[in-house]
């Protein structure tokens, strides 16, 4: 059975414009794949612990050695790799604040990002182990910042999606969002509009 997972990070929760994009597309694919379930991730309504050495070390530690904390670190993270490698469409919302992602999302990835597990070190680089999934990205902005050198923030979830081995990415933006209210229905429109022509079986 088919499975999406779809993770929104947006302060303003299912109400902002990255989660509603994302929640469009996850909508979509679901009724193009009949009996497919989704996994629910929501950064905001739920956030993650950020990365600590106490965390870290848990991570590193042999499972047989770890304390009880320990065990309660690795767990989540293990549940959060799950949803992750379960999953063969990732959907994800991004807003932009202050040119560059949500802490509630860098959270995520530093809980995601484990060698062993979901990447591995050779001896000719880092490889990632998360081959054969697709990702779309749902990028909301109150300005115009695509293309330019202030946009840092896809760069950056394409590289880390990339370092994981997930390299079919989409992103679908929608900018000027904070520029006046025709500026941003317009972007809106053509945003949903883009999502609605995404491949989604």
């Amino acid at each position: 059975m088919k499975k999406i997972l779809h993770v929104t990070s947006s302060i303003f929760g299912d109400g902002g414009q990255s989660s509603q994009l994302a929640e469009k597309f996850v909508n979509n694919w679901l009724a193009a794949n009949p009996g497919a379930s989704v996994i629910r991730r929501d950064l905001d309504a739920e956030p993650l612990p950020h990365i600590s050495a106490e965390i870290f070390t848990a991570f590193t530690t042999p499972p047989e050695d770890r304390d009880e904390q320990q065990r309660k670190h690795a767990d989540l993270s293990d549940q959060l790799i799950n949803e992750l490698k379960e999953s063969d469409v990732i959907a994800l919302g991004l807003p932009m604040y202050n040119f560059g992602i949500p802490s509630t999302l860098k959270a995520w990835i530093d809980q995601i990002a484990r060698a062993g597990q979901t990447f591995k070190y050779t001896e000719n680089g880092s490889v990632g182990l998360l081959e054969g999934k697709k990702a779309f990205i749902f990028a909301a902005r109150g300005g115009m910042y695509k293309n330019t050198d202030k946009d840092s923030q896809t760069a950056f979830i394409q590289t880390f999606l990339t370092f994981l081995g997930i390299t079919d990415i989409e992103i679908v933006y929608a900018e000027g969002l904070a520029m006046g209210d025709e500026k941003k229905q317009s972007a809106l429109i053509s945003a949903a509009n883009e999502v609605d022509l995404l491949a989604v079986a």
